[in-house]
């Protein structure tokens, strides 16, 4: 692939947006392949993805504006719902995932962070959704994840006047979870991946299900998924290995996703 980079270090996948000379902004081709790379990962193996932009400048710059600029309304509609269907298939992914966003999140790169389950961030970061500046509005998701992340106010207030967030307001306002200086970004989000991987991959993916669904409906819906993921990991090897090791204060050897 040209524009999608794709590594797998033990239990950790890392896709890289890999558009550097071009901000890393998300044309047609680099919507296709990171759709293929996420259908490649090897989701019995990875136990979290990372996911960050080319070079020390950009996260990714926002959809590619020149493709846009001469569309017809079928051909923005259906760029529209391609970017929203690869964008929701990241975020459905039953591994954990985490943005390392270094450099302007602008437009589509706002969205595709916002589509991971964990936002962190250089200091050098800039945040924003400038889609109605260009007579459009946010079409990969900005609309509706915006202000499920963030005050309601406060993502209308971005969507309407293409205001710049940069990363200590975007803490603040928990766009992100961290910020670091931009040569610890990679490092701390490793070492938070690591962290998630040493964790029992059944129960991790279960509670991501758990979360993502009951958010969508009220809570004594809620409380039932939580009961069903909550015994899918009743009776694994993983859940027995390592209740025994607790109980007996024996050394427990490690998850094996079983």
């Amino acid at each position: 692939m040209e524009n999608i980079l794709y590594e797998q270090q033990g239990f950790i996948g890392k896709i890289t947006i890999n558009r550097p000379k071009a901000m890393n902004a998300l044309n047609s081709q680099t919507l296709q392949e990171l759709d293929q790379t996420l259908d490649a990962i090897d989701v019995n193996s990875v136990r979290c993805v990372i996911v960050t932009g080319a070079g020390d400048k950009s996260f990714v710059a926002g959809a590619d504006i020149a493709q846009m600029s001469t569309a017809t309304r079928k051909e923005g509609e259906e760029y529209s719902a391609m970017g929203n269907a690869v964008f929701r298939k990241l975020e459905q992914l039953p591994m954990p995932t985490i943005a390392a966003i270094n450099g302007f999140a602008l437009g589509g790169g706002c969205e595709i962070a916002m589509s991971c389950d964990i936002r962190m961030c250089s200091d050098n970061a800039i945040f924003a959704q400038p889609e109605v500046g260009l007579g459009i509005t946010p079409g990969f998701g900005g609309t509706q994840r915006l202000p499920r992340l963030i005050n309601v106010g406060k993502a209308k207030e971005m969507i309407y006047t293409t205001n710049v967030i940069k990363a200590e307001e975007a803490l603040k306002l928990g766009l992100v979870t961290y910020v670091y200086k931009p040569e610890e970004l990679m490092p701390a989000a490793m070492k938070l991946a690591e962290k998630i991987a040493k964790m029992a991959p059944i129960a991790v993916r279960a509670s991501k299900k758990a979360i993502n669904e009951g958010l969508q409906v009220d809570i004594d819906k809620a409380v039932a998924i939580e009961v069903k993921n909550f015994a899918v990991c009743i009776e694994t090897e993983d859940q027995r290995g390592s209740m025994k090791a607790f109980v007996e204060k024996t050394k427990f050897e490690g998850f094996k996703n079983k």
